[in-house]
């Protein structure tokens, strides 16, 4: 029975030791945006890790509304109480969206990396893209912001999920901004495929 019980200990022991921890910042494209929680692709995205055989415990801290800027001010806190192995930062669709200037949100962006990288975490960096509509010149320099942070900081750069999803009308909210619940399953598929090139 001792030997039972000190079998048992030992393997869950284990699995906490090589359990990896994400940690997702982001905003309502993240934050699963009018629909319920248990909906939403980082809620989903525990279980295609594991079909990937990847046993990684996801703590989604995306709030809806959300700009770089409120996720610089939320990530000291955030790395302190969950202390993740890796961080992906989904923000700045709010900056955009909101004109911000591309230089404010890199220099957001810029800082959150480092307090993450300071708690010897792996930051994951995911491409963020306005509407054209913003006029050629300001879409591009915001574009811009995501690759050449990635090659700065050396930091994986994620492909942004909302360019394939936004091809299918029928996945879309009314808003055009928000991807729908039948969208969900396909973007944690798409998230776990892209992590799995990045978590070895």
């Amino acid at each position: 029975m001792i030997k039972l019980v000190s079998l048992l200990f030992s393997l869950l022991f284990s699995s906490l030791v090589y359990s990896n921890t994400l940690l997702i910042v982001g905003d309502s494209l993240s934050a699963g945006y009018q629909m319920p929680v248990e909906k939403s692709w980082p809620v989903l995205l525990p279980e295609q890790l594991k079909q990937k055989n990847q046993e990684i415990t996801v703590v989604n801290a995306s709030i809806s509304g959300d700009t770089s800027g409120n996720g610089l001010a939320r990530i000291p806190a955030l790395l302190k109480k969950h202390q993740p192995d890796f961080v992906l930062i989904e923000l700045g669709a709010n900056d955009g969206l909101r004109g911000f200037s591309p230089t404010i949100v890199s220099n957001n962006l810029s800082i959150i990396i480092d307090n993450i990288q300071a708690q010897n975490a792996q930051p994951i960096l995911m491409q963020i893209r306005v509407p054209t509509n913003y006029g050629k010149r300001y879409s591009e320099a915001f574009s811009s912001i995501y690759p050449a942070l990635s090659e700065q900081k050396n930091v994986p750069l994620m492909p942004f999920f909302l360019e394939d999803v936004i091809t299918k009308p029928e996945w879309m909210m009314r808003d055009g901004l928000h991807p729908k619940v039948i969208a969900q399953p396909w973007i944690a598929e798409f998230i776990a495929t892209e992590l799995g090139k990045i978590i070895k």
